[in-house]
């Protein structure tokens, strides 16, 4: 079931709601969690039930390995020894369902050995919920997790709003919140605000980002098929599937954070305007916030992070950013990508260094210095998101060669005609065969022209749902920031609980109610 859809929106969430609701309201906390666990097994079953007993099995696995973790039963030798199983468990899972096409592929052609498996299903949001278990059995290791209850324990892994695509949750924000006295208590505030995020993240989704993708696909398709685009139409295309990309996963991100709202459960967001970045550094805590954070914490840190020296600091940083990479999907294309942002990050460091070795402060820049910053930012995410939506590293090969200019500047005719640019051996002219859309772009005769110049000014310029709502408090900050940086680019724009907002949210959500008879899946829903 899709938060875009039709029957989620008017009949699963009312349902759900009105019964947690009557449940919270008779003093039956315990019987409203499970109502929750049992409404987000429901929605997650509405996809394909026969994943159920795989969910249902991951969960009641992990909380029996957790629970003799926190037992303190055993020496340090059988604890490490039930940590291991619990992680080797996960991990096969994952492996099994997401990457055993894949290396049996590679092996068999490195070997010749003719390996193959059958075709196998990628369980919904598996990556997800099987780097929430690991986390919280790393924690419960370390001793850092407290009284564990079955039901508490169960919706933390399968509540519906972040089942499926995050954002990834810690145990400590969200725990505590199904213990409180005041847990399931369902207000006109709650509502309003979570409605209030819910309509942004449903017409980012819906408006922003699947109008764009009529940009991004065509090239993208017409590249697959052998086609040379053009440079303006690889330019085009790249960063309309940037663009795509960011909206997609944060409108999704934004009705996750929305809908536990709704029951007075607050999560943490996972953007923070990340092309606004001024870094690849930067880019990282602003992008997929509670990934880079696990990454951090479970892999990076527990590899030396940078307690080893500076080459073994680089090292982590590219092996961490490889297997992010792979997290993403079993697929080269993920891999490359993963190690395009661990150069990146490796460069972006020891360019750091080198300034504090010369005495500069590297957040400290002139305004042309910091905007000449987050340009470079923007353009090696921008080329580094091709390889990432390639559907081949041959596609990517072909669609960033001709945004170098290395399979010959060709322009759109219609560019050529209307500031008569001459031609000559290195200049052509000409179409992209069936995807002429692009010669007409930024001409009247194509009214989308515009459009890719204001969705991008959004991204780069506009607050974002966090700014604008942050002094209500619906979310959590997951690098603990208080208050959240940014806020004062939201000055002029504030929600708050009025008549305005009101109609801004109708509207929104009208519009975006359009498109439902064409729903399409979130972008996050195949990693």
């Amino acid at each position: 079931m899709l938060f875009n859809s039709l029957e989620f929106i008017y009949l699963f969430l009312p349902i759900t709601l009105v019964g947690f609701a009557a449940l919270s309201r008779i003093k039956a906390g315990n019987a409203a969690i499970l109502w929750l666990v049992a409404a987000s097994l429901f929605f997650y079953g509405w996809w394909d039930p026969r994943f159920i007993p795989l969910l249902v099995g991951s969960v009641v696995f992990n909380f029996l390995i957790a629970n003799r973790l926190l037992g303190r039963t055993g020496g340090h030798r059988l604890r490490q020894a039930l940590l291991v199983i619990g992680i080797a468990g996960n991990l096969g899972l994952l492996g099994w369902f997401k990457y055993a096409g894949f290396f049996a592929a590679n092996l068999s052609k490195i070997s010749g050995a003719g390996l193959s498996v059958p075709e196998i299903i990628l369980p919904l949001g598996i990556s997800f919920f099987t780097f929430q278990q690991i986390a919280f059995l790393v924690d419960a290791r370390r001793g850092d997790v407290g009284n564990l209850s079955f039901s508490r324990y169960s919706l933390f892994v399968v509540f519906f709003p972040q089942l499926i695509a995050g954002p990834i949750v810690h145990h400590k924000e969200v725990l505590g919140q199904y213990a409180a006295p005041t847990f399931g208590r369902v207000t006109l505030d709650n509502l309003g605000m979570g409605v209030t995020i819910f309509g942004i993240g449903l017409f980012k989704k819906m408006v922003l980002a699947d109008w764009t993708a009529e940009y991004a696909n065509p090239v993208f398709g017409a590249a697959a098929d052998g086609t040379v685009v053009t440079i303006l139409e690889a330019w085009i295309g790249a960063l309309a599937y940037s663009l795509q990309l960011y909206f997609d996963f944060s409108g999704y991100s934004d009705m996750a954070v929305g809908l536990a709202w709704m029951f007075g459960i607050r999560l943490p967001f996972n953007f923070h305007s990340p092309y606004k970045a001024r870094n690849i550094i930067d880019f990282w805590r602003r992008w997929h916030i509670t990934l880079s954070r696990f990454l951090r914490d479970y892999l990076y840190i527990p590899l030396g992070g940078s307690r080893r020296g500076s080459i073994r600091r680089y090292v982590n940083l590219a092996v961490v950013m490889l297997l992010g990479g792979l997290w993403h999907g079993a697929s080269w294309t993920f891999v490359i990508w993963g190690g395009m942002h661990g150069i990146f990050l490796v460069i972006n460091h020891g360019w750091h260094a080198f300034l504090h070795r010369i005495g500069r402060d590297p957040d400290q820049a002139t305004r042309w210095g910091a905007a000449w910053a987050r340009t470079l930012t923007i353009i090696a995410v921008v080329f580094s998101w091709v390889i990432f939506r390639a559907d081949d590293i041959e596609t990517a090969v072909s669609v960033w060669k001709s945004m170098l200019g290395l399979q010959g500047l060709v322009l759109p005719q219609n560019l050529v005609d209307v500031f008569g640019i001459p031609a000559d051996a290195w200049l052509s002219t000409g179409r992209m065969a069936g995807h002429e859309f692009v010669n007409e772009l930024f001409f009247y005769q194509d009214p989308l022209g515009p459009w890719l110049l204001f969705v991008l000014g959004l991204a780069l310029f506009a607050p974002n749902t966090q700014e604008i709502v942050h002094r209500f408090g619906p979310s959590l900050d997951p690098w603990r920031r208080v208050p959240a940086a940014g806020i004062h680019e939201a000055r002029r724009i504030r929600w708050s609980p009025h008549l305005g907002w009101g109609i801004a949210v109708g509207l929104m959500f009208g519009i975006a109610n359009l498109g439902m008879s064409r729903v399409q899946e979130f972008l996050y829903f195949q990693f």
